[in-house]
């Protein structure tokens, strides 16, 4: 089937931009909703794509949306749970299914679904089970299902290294939970080309995929990783179970919860891949492109940006 136009769910977002620009640079038509333009507004310069003023939690919506298009890219989810559309349930399992429903409809049969490794109906976060129960509504919708399952995704804007970088320039030692948890980061380009390639692979269909970096890493290695990147020597302190969970806690209390018991829940599972990267992506190694950005948040770069901005 000829792709033409695609909708892109969550295409405002930090994997979504990527995968837009791509799909823009191959001459694609490209349909973002938003409710808050500002958030698209790198977007707005690519000719074809088109930034709609929208609420996809809205089944009206997303039929309006989806109307006229070829494919549906769902790239939409939440990791801390919150209420309505933001929590597990509504970003992941209600709007799972609306977005079938909408796809049927409008007689769109391709849809890309965005996962994550790990996820299951019985596993031991709420978070892995909503996105488990999501697979399994988009894998029985009858329609050309592609889904993939990334371990944690890093890059230039991630809210991931970028966040450790931060809180490791407030304090010399670094108490961390879920030390020994054990991830495969994947570059965000990878996962980006992934989605595309994927449109224009029909064995793609009905398939599934995980997408992870080429090495493994504990959760204190990428913390240790973040704090040479940004010249900062930092004590990192593993914490035990009891300790952990507090912490766990104490973070999931703030406007912005920067972890929660939940994703505690979800290191008990090892975000790792047992097969190789798909369409023949090499993928690219956090230490090959991360201290080009993580080099920006050094004591040094910092002094030299405050001198700029001084004009001096």
């Amino acid at each position: 089937m000829e792709i033409s136009t695609v909708c892109v769910l969550g295409g405002s977002g930090f994997v979504g931009r990527q995968i837009c620009e791509r799909l823009a640079a191959r001459g694609l038509r490209v349909r973002v909703p938003t409710r808050d333009r500002e958030r698209a507004k790198a977007l707005l310069p690519l000719p074809t794509v088109d930034v709609v003023t929208a609420d996809i939690h809205r089944p009206d919506a997303l039929h309006a949306l989806f109307n006229g298009c070829d494919a549906v890219i769902n790239l939409v989810g939440v990791l801390h749970d919150g209420r309505g559309s933001r929590s597990f349930r509504g970003a992941h399992v209600d709007l799972a299914r609306e977005v079938v429903d909408a796809c049927r409809d409008a007689g769109v049969q391709r849809l890309l679904h965005m996962s994550a490794v790990g996820a299951d109906e019985k596993g031991p976060s709420a978070y892995l089970r909503s996105k488990g129960e999501a697979e399994r509504i988009v894998r029985a919708s009858g329609l050309d299902v592609t889904i993939f399952r990334p371990s944690v995704i890093f890059g230039p804007d991630d809210a991931f290294l970028n966040l450790f970088a931060r809180l490791l320039a407030l304090t010399p030692v670094f108490p961390l939970a879920g030390a020994k948890a054990r991830f495969q980061p994947v570059y965000v380009n990878d996962v980006a080309d992934a989605f595309v390639m994927a449109l224009f692979t029909p064995e793609s269909s009905s398939a599934s995929f995980d997408l992870c970096g080429p090495r493994v890493y504990t959760l204190r290695d990428i913390v240790a990783f973040a704090a040479q990147a940004t010249g900062r020597r930092r004590l990192i302190i593993g914490l035990p179970g009891p300790l952990a969970y507090c912490q766990a806690l104490a973070l999931e209390m703030l406007p912005r919860p920067l972890m929660s018991r939940d994703n505690l829940r979800s290191m008990r599972v090892d975000s790792l891949c047992h097969c190789a990267f798909p369409f023949g992506i090499r993928p690219v190694a956090m230490e090959a492109v991360a201290p080009g950005w993580l080099a920006r948040q050094t004591p040094r770069a910092r002094y030299d940006d405050y001198r700029a901005r001084a004009g001096r």
